[in-house]
Parts: C-alpha cells; structure tokens; sequence
C-alpha cells in the first residue's frame, strides 16, 4: 500500500496544448489492464532527454537517443508496459524499430520522429505483433485529457496512478505543465531512475529545454532512493510545444525562465515523491536532509549512504531505533577526511547524536514515537560548511522481498 499518495484526480490534470494521448489493452504481458501508450506531439514540440547510465541499457533507449541526436522534429512517444526490451541484443534493436516504423505509418511520419520507451521484464523479446496490434487502438484514443489514463497504461508494480499538474503565467498567458511517471522498485537515480514523462505549452528553445530538465531532473528524479538498482531503461522525457502564446524562452535567464523551470521542477519532484511513496513493500516515506557539508556531492553521498543501507531501512520498518547504523552509514559514505566529532543526528525533533556521540539527553522512547510515523525525516549536521542536499527513500518491508521474488509469476 502506498505511503499517503492519493490516486491522481483525473480532472486535476490540465491538457497541455499540442499534446494527445491515447492507450490500448494490448496483452503484453497480462490481459485486460492498458499496457500501451501513445503521446502524440504538434509538428512543432520540441523534446529533450535524459537517460539512464546503466550500460545495458535497453534497445528503446539506444533508440532515443538516436533518434533524438537526429535533431528530426518528433511526433510521437510510444511506451509499453510488460516488457523492457532490454538485455536483448541485435534482436531488441530490430523490435524497437519495427515499433517506430509501425507508429510512423499511423501518423503519417518518419520512423525517426518516434521515441520508443519500454519497462517491465528484462531479457525477454519484445511482442513486437502484440504492440503492432494495439497502437491503432491508441491512435484512435488520442485525446487531449487522457492523461490519467496515460499514469495508469505505463503502470508495472506501481499500485497507484501518478500524474501532477501546475498552471503558471508567462507574458500575460497561461502556462500549462503537467505530467505522468511510473516507478516503484528498482528505483535509483544515475539519471532519473523510471519513466517520466512532463509536457508543457511553453515554447522553449531547444538547448534551454534540456537544460532545464537537467536542472529538474537534479532535484526530483536523481533524489530519490527505493532498493538502490539502477535500471536498464530509465527515461524522463520534457516536451514543449509552444502553443500557449507565451513569447519564446531563449535563455536560461530572467523571470519567464525561472517561473517555468520552477513549475517543471514542482512537477517533476511530485512525481518523484509519488514513486518513493509506492516503493515496493514501502510502510513508510522517509526524508533526509545532510547538512553542512563542504560541498552538495558529499552531502548526496551521505544521504546515500544512509537510504541504501538494508541495515537502516529494515530498522525503520520495525520502528526499531537503532540509530547506530545511521552513523555508521554515515561514516563509510566515502568522506575520507571527516571529523565525526562535528557530526550530529536528528531524527524527527529528536537529537540522537551530537558530537559524534550519543546526545545526553536522547531517550530511546523518543526515537521509537517518530520511527513510528509514516513519515519521518532524518537530518545529520557534517559540521565541515554550508552545503545540504535532500534525497527521498522509504523502508523494507517484507512485502518488498515477495514482490520481487514472485516479479515474474
């Protein structure tokens, strides 16, 4: 059960100019559930992307990438569910392909103006005649409010929908930005670990649109933690189609920038909260905040350390504080010259450490009541400067060890 996320309230979610959607039940690999997306683009979207780094990566991504580096405009983005395609060798990139040259007969488009995206089962070939079938099904669903139905088609172990949606003004015109994402184990950001797709009716020019996502993607999707693993398909895709009438943003300077990038973060860090709060088998959502460190990559390899450790998510599960296995995370994050005797910890309102040792005053019942919550932050002070960073992570429980031992039955 996911940790307080609500499922997405269909209405809530603007329709974003320039942008359709359309989802088919295409039996990849379960029947009656949508398991097929269409996000079709005006001839006019621009679309940047980031990747994951895990060198096995999958053929859809090997795809994209290329597609993308073509500088072509895009007109479509199609995802499946079921299946990643990924670990599947010369074969994988024939099916990828035939996917795009499908799609790009429907549209009446090049094979290269379509970015494939898939998730589910690694190694397995992808049912290339299954998604042949359905994307007519999904062409003829394109719609302008199907973006809950879109959350719900890119689902694999997710149990909730996630979708997030803002609405901004920019040169006296109303701004659109809304987006989905799925994700809920084999979640670690060496990019932005998911799928994650956010479109806006803003018209940004084509090197600021990627810097911006990578200036979202850095606070959102790459803070978040659920088991560690990196997968072999992540993907966070930002699209803009320029239909809002706003005035094109051309720099990555001055206020329209600013408000823009500000929305595409909001949604995007919604949606990377969503995915923690439905981490597989998660009881619980847990904030940590590493502060006063001498720069933000420390700060992150700390906050690491502590969100990857099994010894401390198990503890949270069982509301058990044994807190010494923060510290020891703490001290084993890869800061070779730290002095732990300026290290404190606060778990909650409660100081557990300080000076690198037990705080005086710390009573074990007063870590048990906040490891209790639902949601708990965890604050350690490094004492070297004034740098900090946020990363997002949830427990283990023992569901989590039953999904992912039962993924493929």
């Amino acid at each position: 059960m996911a940790v307080n996320l609500p499922a997405p309230d269909h209405k809530s979610l603007h329709p974003v100019a320039g942008v359709t959607l359309g989802v088919a039940e295409a039996n990849i690999k379960k029947p009656n559930r949508k398991d097929l997306l269409v996000i079709g683009l005006a001839s006019n979207a621009r679309v940047a992307g980031v990747f994951t780094q895990n060198r096995f990566c999958a053929a859809p991504v090997i795809v994209c990438r290329k597609h993308l580096a073509s500088g072509t405009p895009m007109r479509a983005l199609v995802v499946n569910t079921g299946n990643a395609n990924a670990g599947t060798g010369d074969d994988g990139m024939r099916r990828a392909l035939q996917t795009c040259d499908t799609l790009s007969k429907l549209l009446s488009c090049a094979p290269e103006q379509i970015l494939p995206f898939s998730t589910g089962v690694i190694m397995e070939p992808l049912p290339v005649e299954r998604i042949a079938a359905g994307l007519p099904h999904c062409v003829a669903d394109l719609r302008a409010d199907g973006w809950g139905d879109a959350a719900q088609a890119i689902m694999t172990t997710d149990t909730v929908a996630k979708a997030a949606s803002r609405q901004i003004k920019i040169g006296g015109k109303t701004v659109t930005v809304t987006g989905i994402a799925k994700g809920a184990g084999m979640i670690h950001p060496n990019m932005a670990t998911m799928l994650g797709f956010v479109a806006t009716d803003a018209a940004v020019e084509p090197q600021v649109l990627q810097s911006l996502l990578g200036y979202a993607a850095d606070r959102s999707f790459n803070r978040i933690t659920v088991d560690g693993d990196t997968s072999t398909n992540d993907s966070f895709m930002l699209i803009a189609t320029g239909r809002s009438g706003a005035p094109e943003i051309a720099s990555a300077i001055g206020d329209a920038y600013a408000l823009l990038r500000d929305a595409v973060t909001e949604v995007a860090a919604d949606l990377s909260r969503s995915i923690v709060r439905d981490g597989e088998g998660a009881t619980k959502f847990i904030t940590i905040q590493v502060e006063q460190g001498l720069s933000v990559e420390e700060c992150r390899k700390v906050a690491y350390a502590i969100a990857h450790s099994p010894l401390v998510k198990t503890a949270f599960f069982a509301s058990d504080p044994n807190l010494g296995r923060i510290l020891a995370a703490v001290g084993y994050a890869g800061i070779a010259d730290l002095d732990v005797s300026g290290v404190n910890l606060y778990l909650g309102d409660v100081l557990v450490a300080r000076d690198g040792g037990r705080a005086p005053a710390y009573r074990e019942e007063d870590g048990q009541r906040v490891m209790k919550q639902s949601e708990i932050t965890v604050r350690v002070e490094l004492g070297r400067g004034a740098a900090a960073a946020t990363v997002w992570t949830c427990d283990f429980s023992y569901d989590y060890v039953k999904i992912n031992a039962d993924y493929r039955t």
